[in-house]
């Protein structure tokens, strides 16, 4: 058991420790890394779209299950924003989070609306992501018990208006009133005392979180992470509003000058683009290919340990930040 630092409306809603959410990572988030970050007093998800054959997401969950016991974990549920047949494969998905019993879910992409009546019939608690206030609101008019807002600093999307996380983070609570959560640039202790002073009840990690030791990518991929100093990210499908923060390497590089040159036929993108070619840069080690999402705070990830080490030091930081708030009240 973790000594919880701080108590918000996030901590309650899922019965976590801490108010600290770590992002359902495509490709990465398995049920291994999910029950670490479970054992570490916070709360992730496993990427259900990774295990979308056979019974491969309730192997996930019983391995998670296995490892943190009794400890709360959710599943991330994306929603394809290219319509009804994109989400096909979705459905069953869903229906083994509800079978499963699963406390609460991630979603994210598309809009909720459709997600929610059945994931509130079986009591999951919905937690949206978006990258704007202006959806948020639609989620909460939707009827998801919390938002997660993430700004242009974040890794994967950013959403197109590229607003920063300092912007949501004191926006948000002003004009919701479901648990509001900040992400995008998130990395450091101090930034979730200073997002709880602006009303928000937690934050997320993304890009801190890639070199865990219970990621399972490849050394060289983490090593590559560690170098990096948050500079080194370039923004891709501007062009389709569709805009994407990923690691500058030599696809992000072709994809930019397609762009460029203005062309709008996808079909010349998807070589560069496709899922596949991220899969493979996470097992390989080789990180000159694939859109390799990676956000601002990889200044903060400098080094490979566990997810225990990472969240315990992160809490030390917000006391400690919370202590230098308390040493400046007159």
């Amino acid at each position: 058991m973790h000594k919880p630092v701080f108590k918000t409306r996030l901590t309650d809603l899922l019965g976590i420790d801490h108010p600290v959410l770590c992002g359902g990572l495509m490709w990465l988030a398995d049920g291994k890394y999910v029950a670490a970050v479970a054992n570490a007093g916070a709360a992730s998800f496993i990427s259900a779209l990774t295990f979308n054959k056979g019974n491969e997401l309730r192997e996930q969950i019983k391995i998670c299950r296995d490892l943190c016991e009794d400890k709360p974990f959710g599943v991330n549920l994306f929603i394809s924003g290219r319509g009804d047949e994109a989400n096909e494969r979705l459905k069953p998905l869903i229906d083994i989070v509800i079978d499963e019993k699963i406390p609460f879910v991630e979603t994210a992409g598309g809009n909720p609306s459709s997600l929610v009546p059945p994931l509130k019939a079986a009591n999951i608690k919905i937690i949206h992501k978006v990258p704007a206030v202006k959806f948020a609101l639609s989620a909460e008019r939707a009827g998801v018990d919390a938002v997660t807002i993430v700004g242009a600093e974040c890794g994967g999307h950013p959403g197109y208006m590229l607003i920063g996380s300092m912007i949501s983070a004191a926006l948000g609570p002003q004009k919701l009133s479901i648990p509001v959560i900040i992400g995008g640039g998130i990395g450091t202790g101090s930034q979730l005392t200073a997002a709880l002073t602006m009303g928000c009840d937690g934050v997320i990690m993304g890009t801190r979180m890639l070199v865990a030791s219970e990621i399972w990518a490849h050394s060289d991929y983490k090593a590559r992470i560690c170098e990096g100093d948050g500079m080194d990210t370039a923004l891709v499908q501007q062009i389709f509003k569709h805009h994407r923060r990923v690691l500058d390497n030599d696809a992000a590089k072709a994809v930019n000058e397609l762009e460029r040159q203005g062309i709008t036929d996808f079909d010349q993108y998807a070589p560069w683009v496709k899922g596949e070619n991220s899969a493979n840069a996470y097992t390989t080690g080789d990180t000159s290919q694939g859109m390799i999402d990676y956000g601002q705070s990889a200044c903060f990830a400098n080094k490979i340990e566990p997810v225990e080490a990472i969240i315990d030091n992160f809490m030390d930081e917000a006391r400690a930040a919370s202590q230098v708030i308390a040493k400046k009240l007159a």
